[in-house]
């Protein structure tokens, strides 16, 4: 048997070789590196780059994960959001608004006369039964078209204000009789206090006597709105306007503008609820 001497000392419990220390020493070294790492990511899991703003942004190339800084900026996006819808919707009322202003222009400026079962003539101002200059231009459009046999029937319409000893219709059936107009031929719709409710009553009128084809005789700033309330109220309507009217000028700006957006606000809220509003 060999001796201790010749075969190298016997190893003890706890002794190790130059390769185990060695492997040991390394595992703690690379335990040692991993451990230094920050296991925070530097882009917290579930908020893109663009919600982190500039404050959350650690110099380190870290973000500060408290919900603050990521808070201010989803509120600021939001009312970005806001800011550009509501920004859209004006565009859009804007181009609306202008399409409307063009179509009451454009109608206007349109004679749409063709047979019908009745000529309509939109009440305006009397002065004791005598038409005002504006109901007048629009009893002389009447005039001349009556003779080309477009109607056998004329509604004239509007009532009048307290103190008044006469309608707008009656002013206006007298102003036409006297014209050459037969008394038989004109109906009188003398309830109404606004457009919508003279309309109102003349298509009850017509609907009686089973007609509902109409041409409106009116201002050229008030055809559109005119014919579409009378579209509303279950009449085909047409419009032929008054190339005499007293209107002008500047006057006649602000007449357009005010019905385009009447116009615009009653095709949307219907024209009944908009002669509530503002009649």
């Amino acid at each position: 048997m060999s001796s201790p001497s010749e075969s190298g000392a016997q190893r003890r419990p706890g002794d190790r070789g130059s390769a185990e220390l060695h492997d040991e020493v390394e595992s703690h070294r690379t335990i040692g590196e991993v451990s230094t790492v920050d296991p925070t990511p530097s882009h917290p899991p579930g908020i893109p780059h663009e919600v982190l703003d500039a404050d959350a942004h650690r110099g380190d190339g870290s973000y500060d994960h408290t919900p603050s800084g990521s808070l201010a900026v989803v509120r600021r996006r939001v009312w970005l959001r806001v800011l550009q819808a509501g920004f859209a919707l004006f565009a859009l009322s804007v181009v609306y608004y202008l399409i409307s202003l063009y179509q009451v222009w454009s109608v206007g400026r349109a004679d749409q006369q063709q047979p019908v079962d009745a000529i309509v003539v939109m009440g305006a101002a009397q002065y004791d039964g005598r038409p005002s200059p504006q109901l007048a231009a629009r009893l002389d459009h009447v005039v001349e078209l009556w003779p080309e046999g477009l109607a056998p029937l004329v509604v004239v319409t509007g009532g009048n204000i307290p103190g008044d000893r006469f309608t707008e219709a009656s002013a206006s059936a007298a102003y036409l009789i006297e014209r050459g107009v037969p008394d038989a031929s004109i109906l009188r719709e003398d309830e109404g206090s606004n457009s919508f409710e003279s309309l109102e009553a003349t298509a009850a009128m017509l609907a009686e006597r089973g007609l509902d084809e109409v041409l409106i005789v009116t201002d050229p700033y008030h055809a559109l709105r005119s014919r579409e309330t009378a579209e509303e109220l279950g009449l085909t309507a047409r419009v032929s306007s008054t190339d005499t009217s007293v209107v002008g000028g500047s006057d006649a700006v602000g007449r357009h503008l005010e019905e385009a957006a009447g116009v615009a606000i009653g095709r949307i809220i219907g024209f009944e609820r908009l002669a509530d509003l503002v009649d």
